[in-house]
């Protein structure tokens, strides 16, 4: 029988202009709190490092707060970059975590470099290509086969791999769940190859989704971020996220507009009814029984409004079940 998808909220903890770091992890923790009260299922933080404009370095750290201000909601990572960190470091701080609050804890691991090599020296980061490894050891630790005692002793708490088209193949050999977006929100194949190697595999999709009045307006609210990320692309600058106004007025290279539109073509914006309506069609076409829905509108009251309509229409959302 059809049901309604797991709905989880990603907050990247991105510092809006004319506000101190602190602050924005502040409203991290503050839109946690308002998305458990709206009834979603899960909250999830992500990993960036050294990045003017986004302040999430220590997932973890950021989870520990996010669960000691909520008491019901799912707590996740979108995610801990592997090439980071020592497995067993990570294996210790999540069986923190999920001691410290049973059954809400998920754990989110990607393959991300640091942004640039000087961030990537500093992390000491290895190549993406050992994260499988690293991914392999994780898993033996929080299942108790490593060399040593992981503790505290906790039921291993679900490990989701934010994947890509080779990221897939892995979550499939190792029998995991997969966090997918973009491209592979527009390619059937890699998906169809993940699930007929991994039977009931679950999938989540990831996508900024915003809600307005007309798509006009649903756009405004995800130019900041669309124009923010263009030019960390191309000048290898991530600062505050610009206003509505300011992000429309910026100057613009033509590789930058480029990937502008790209931004916005990949998100999902417009009324209640029309994002409805599309979000319907990719949870038809993947098969997806999760989403994992994002979006940092300029404006914290913006972002609080957006998330209420998220929560009400995706009620009315249904998986193949």
């Amino acid at each position: 029988m059809p049901t309604a998808p797991a709905l989880s909220i990603l907050d990247r903890s991105r510092v809006r202009s004319g506000q101190e770091d602190a602050d924005a992890l502040l409203a991290t923790v503050r839109r946690a709190r308002r998305v458990e009260a709206l009834g979603a299922d899960g909250f999830w933080v992500a990993e960036h490092h050294a990045v003017p404009g986004v302040v999430g370095p220590a997932p973890t750290v950021l989870l520990a707060a996010v669960a000691a201000a909520t008491t019901r909601v799912r707590v996740g990572t979108a995610g801990i970059m592997l090439p980071n960190h020592r497995p067993f470091v990570v294996a210790e701080q999540v069986a923190v975590l999920a001691a410290l609050h049973p059954g809400r804890v998920e754990v989110g691991v990607g393959r991300s470099l640091g942004f640039t090599a000087p961030v990537r020296h500093a992390l000491g980061a290895l190549a993406s290509a050992d994260a499988d490894e690293r991914l392999a050891e994780l898993l033996d630790w929080l299942h108790g086969r490593g060399p040593v005692t992981l503790r505290p002793r906790v039921t291993a708490p679900p490990v989701w791999l934010l994947a890509t088209g080779e990221g897939l193949a892995t979550a499939a050999r190792l029998g995991l769940p997969v966090v997918v977006g973009g491209r592979l929100l527009r390619e059937a194949d890699p998906l169809r190859r993940y699930r007929s190697e991994h039977p009931g595999g679950r999938v989540s999709l990831l996508l900024d989704v915003v809600v307005a009045r007309d798509e006009a307006a649903a756009r405004r609210e995800l130019l900041p971020q669309a124009v923010a990320l263009a030019r960390a692309r191309s000048r290898g600058e991530f600062g505050p996220l610009p206003t509505p106004e300011d992000a429309a007025a910026a100057h613009l290279s033509a590789r930058e507009r480029a990937d502008v539109e790209r931004h916005l073509a990949d998100a999902v914006a417009g009324t209640a009814q029309e994002v409805q309506t599309r979000l319907q069609e990719l949870l038809d076409r993947t098969g997806a029984d999760e989403l994992l829905l994002a979006a940092t509108p300029h404006e914290e009251e913006v972002e609080a409004r957006n998330d209420t309509r998220l929560v009400e229409l995706v009620r009315d959302l249904r998986t193949a079940g």
